[in-house]
């Protein structure tokens, strides 16, 4: 007579199903509920997105690998030492935007922090990489704050950064989850020096409001006039007609951390 059959897995805890293409659905209702009901609970509602390169290094560390590659380019002058060693000139004036990043995400922490009772208004938020993301979780940091790191699964693998608070680290496998939970909790956006990923992130809320879409008032502040300036021309779109005038107001373009507080602070008080 046959032996008793081993159980097999429930539904909910068959691996290969919930893996599998068939459950995608499930997966993605996952990415909205679990951090739906991890919010709530710990009452967060309000955030101040920072979007930004995860390639900007702080000052301290683009000086030393400067220096590093001055030194090598003196014995071996070949060409591509120059071009790392002009790469590493570039990185180091990047830099600049990690540190005010991390002064601006202090700001705000200090500001929005109940002084009695150290309750938040507003949480910091970045995609809870390196560069400028780990720049706004290690100001929030620094204030006393708590911060949020929205990370995401990808081929070179993004660790999250040691800044975030614990219980606000989350691990996305979709991006369009990712970015609804961007935007969903935040009352600003800004936006510091990136490349693909931070355009792509910069271009959709635009997109967004501008076919009311997105209809909450949604402060952008782009930072890094210099390096905007040479990456993307908009008032070039409202010159040939394929934007309106109106939508150059959609944003507004600092300099500095002290300048962008001042605004956000008018804006969301």
């Amino acid at each position: 007579m046959p032996g008793r059959k081993k159980r097999p897995p429930k539904a909910y805890r068959n691996i290969e199903f919930l893996t599998s293409s068939r459950a995608r659905p499930i997966r993605i209702l996952a990415e909205f509920l679990e951090p739906y009901h991890r919010f709530k609970d710990m009452e967060i509602e309000s955030t101040i997105v920072f979007f930004g390169s995860a390639r900007i290094q702080p000052k301290t560390k683009a000086k030393a690998r400067l220096k590093e590659l001055a030194k090598i380019c003196d014995t071996d002058p070949s060409p591509e030492n120059v071009s790392a060693l002009s790469a590493a000139r570039l990185q180091l004036r990047l830099s600049n935007y990690y540190e005010e990043a991390v002064k601006l995400a202090k700001l705000l922490t200090k500001w929005t922090m109940d002084k009695e009772t150290g309750k938040q208004k507003y949480y910091v938020c970045s995609g809870g990489g390196p560069g400028i993301m780990e720049a706004a979780n290690k100001g929030a940091s620094k204030a006393g704050g708590k911060s949020i790191g929205l990370n995401i699964s990808i081929p070179h693998e993004q660790y999250p950064n040691p800044y975030i608070t614990d219980e606000l680290m989350f691990e996305f496998h979709y991006f369009f989850m990712r970015k609804y939970w961007f935007v969903y909790l935040a009352k600003a956006l800004i936006i510091f020096p990136g490349g693909f990923g931070t355009l792509d992130e910069l271009m959709e809320v635009l997109t967004l409001i501008q076919t009311k879409k997105l209809t909450k008032p949604l402060p952008i502040i782009v930072f890094g006039q210099d390096y905007w300036k040479e990456v993307i021309d908009i008032e070039a779109m409202a010159k040939w007609g394929t934007i309106s005038p109106q939508d150059l107001e959609l944003f507004k373009v600092v300099n500095t951390a002290e300048e962008a507080f001042r605004i956000l602070q008018e804006l969301l008080e």
